[in-house]
């Protein structure tokens, strides 16, 4: 059974795709305003936005901010806020991928993925902050990664980054804790998204395998050897936002077919 959300608003950063579209579904299923976020064909993003919004009878809204710059994040945040009037639940998702051996890594992809994956929620969460508190209520959920309680080689600034979201995740949930707020991250493990589909294709060629191959390859090390959905990331980050999990705050919460297990 889903929470009613209604009346609160939601941004989900990285929503144009993937795991982002399956938590702005959730939460829009839920009865919440959404502003959508992120890159891609203007036209499909536009599809995306109304047919959401036709399809679940909420108001649902774009915002091309650019992630990696403060002053745009900055900005979407004030423009969720303009548009709903406020901004109750905070999902910082969007993500960006580069794989290199450390001494190989270049360094303006380690900016760039520092950038989005770390200081991003950081700016995001400090613009929004305020106004959650004035209110008393807040959700903010992180989109960290089975790589942010564990290492994996070739991955030097999104471990690093992810680990990272994680330490966020912990101060702000302490410093919200009496607010009304809570502050969690997801830890997803392999997904179908268009940050592993490279990786698959890296794996084929290599190997000299087929894309299926490849994938079964890929989920070697996941238990269930099954990808995590985006409707499984929405369903618990809608949970998360619910007055169930009131007191669930400060945590990393594992969503990997077992990988934290092993």
């Amino acid at each position: 059974m889903t929470e009613s959300l209604d009346g609160r608003a939601a941004l989900v950063t990285g929503s144009t795709g993937g795991m982002g579209v399956g938590i702005a579904r959730a939460l829009a299923a839920a009865g919440a305003s959404v502003m959508l976020n992120g890159f891609g064909d203007a036209a499909s993003i536009e599809t995306l936005r109304a047919g959401m919004a036709e399809e679940l009878g909420v108001d649902v809204a774009y915002h091309g901010a650019d992630m990696a710059d403060p002053a745009q994040v900055a900005e979407l945040v004030a423009a969720t806020e303009r548009r709903f009037g406020a901004l109750d639940i905070l999902c910082n998702n969007a993500g960006i991928q580069h794989v290199a051996i450390t001494e190989e890594f270049p360094v303006e992809r380690w900016d760039a993925l520092i950038a989005v994956l770390l200081s991003a929620p950081f700016h995001a969460i400090r613009a929004a902050l305020p106004g959650m508190k004035a209110r008393g209520w807040g959700r903010i959920i992180n989109t960290a990664s089975a790589s942010g309680l564990k290492g994996a080689v070739r991955k030097a600034a999104y471990v690093a980054a992810k680990h990272g979201v994680i330490g966020l995740t912990k101060v702000v949930a302490l410093e919200t804790a009496e607010c009304g707020i809570t502050c969690n991250a997801i830890c997803p493990g392999w997904m179908l998204t268009g940050m592993s589909g490279p990786q698959i294709e890296v794996i084929a060629q290599t190997e000299g395998v087929s894309i299926e191959a490849a994938s079964r390859i890929l989920l070697a090390g996941q238990p269930t050897k099954k990808f995590i959905t985006g409707e499984e990331i929405g369903a618990l980050a809608a949970y998360l936002c619910s007055d169930a999990a009131r007191q669930v705050t400060g945590t990393a919460l594992s969503i990997d077919g077992g990988v934290s297990a092993g």
